[in-house]
């Protein structure tokens, strides 16, 4: 619907809604500029406090995903007129712990009566203008990077039916409730190389303040899926990519789920719009081809990577703490836009 309004033009708009990217970014200084997000949705699990930290960590994610340090958030909070302010309390609370975590300062927001709890946050970050992480500027042999397993979005559809097992529960909310900010951290002090761009082999060439950087793009996995945001990353970068089943880190419970019908829409709506883009190699399980649709909340990051650094980076994100995982490739544009192999 964006794109059908009057397209404004303001040169300072470094990032704008129309590239698809996780935030938008507008420059308010040759060495500064602001990073811009907004996330809220309805609860995913049965504990206020938990439910906050969720919404908490998933608005702070696209901050992240630009290679931006978040700075204020407003909060956004819809609740019934007649529901128990404690619950709201609880929600608010988590909320805050993880933006304390952030090191990210609420300054305010805004609530209206609404018959469904809804809950999310309005957050501002910074980044210098030469330094932004877009999901344009994947090269060709650059390796994929994933740091969350996948299946928050069948696991959460379980909890909501009142059938997932602990275990799942746990591991999905462990997951959800951790920041991405570990990550962006150990990729935006990534020692920086000097690569020649292989633009010419196929690749686009990235951004001008990407040209040196060992780490070429940068998205986060949240409700367009995998294959969702695999998509405007290989669109915005002109390639190709190719993913690997066999290596995708999977939550567990997430392949119970699938088998027993835990499907969420969202999914479905996934896989609908994009499944015209991807090539099945032989044996991939019908389980798995779902699940790279699975709509994720607070998921990972995707990292596209200079292939000859890909296992230093790796190897540094784990020592932070990150589970990263070696997921796939960027290959030159071709049809199918992507493929999944075994």
């Amino acid at each position: 619907m964006l794109g059908k309004l009057a397209r404004q033009h303001d040169p300072n708009v470094l990032v704008g809604f129309d590239h698809a990217d996780d935030a938008g970014v507008y420059q308010i200084a040759p060495d500064a500029a602001l990073v811009q997000t907004v996330d809220f949705f309805t609860p995913i699990v049965d504990d206020p406090y938990t439910f906050g930290q969720i919404a908490a960590a998933n608005s702070l994610s696209d901050i992240y995903a630009m290679g931006a340090r978040p700075l204020t958030a407003l909060a956004l909070v819809c609740f019934p007129e007649k529901g128990d302010l404690e619950v709201l309390e609880q929600i608010l609370a988590g909320g805050l712990s993880k933006m304390v975590e952030a090191g990210c300062t609420i300054i305010g927001g805004h609530s209206i009566r609404d018959d469904e709890t809804k809950f999310g946050y309005s957050v501002t970050g910074t980044v210098n203008p030469k330094r932004i992480l877009k999901n344009e500027g994947a090269r060709v042999g650059d390796r994929l990077l994933l740091t969350k397993a996948l299946g928050t979005g069948v696991i959460s559809t379980a909890i909501k039916k009142g059938v997932a097992k602990q275990a799942w529960i746990d591991g999905a909310v462990a997951s959800m409730t951790t920041l991405n900010k570990a990550a962006a951290e150990v990729v935006t002090t990534f020692e920086r190389g000097s690569h020649p761009s292989k633009a010419a082999k196929g690749g686009a060439p990235s951004s001008s303040e990407n040209n040196g950087s060992s780490v070429h793009a940068l998205t986060d996995i949240t409700g367009f899926g995998l294959i969702g945001h695999g998509r405007e990353m290989a669109l915005a970068s002109n390639v190709s990519l190719r993913l690997h089943a066999g290596s995708l880190p999977l939550l567990e419970g997430a392949l119970e789920c699938v088998r027993a019908g835990h499907i969420p829409g969202g999914l479905n709506a996934n896989r609908e719009f994009a499944e015209c883009v991807v090539n099945y190699g032989d044996e991939i399980p019908e389980d798995t081809k779902t699940l790279l649709f699975d709509p994720q909340t607070s998921g990972g990051l995707l990292i596209a990577v200079v292939e000859d650094r890909s296992v230093e980076l790796q190897e540094a994100l784990n020592s932070a703490g990150v589970t990263a995982v070696e997921i796939g490739e960027v290959l030159s544009k071709t049809k199918p836009l992507i493929s999944v192999v075994t």
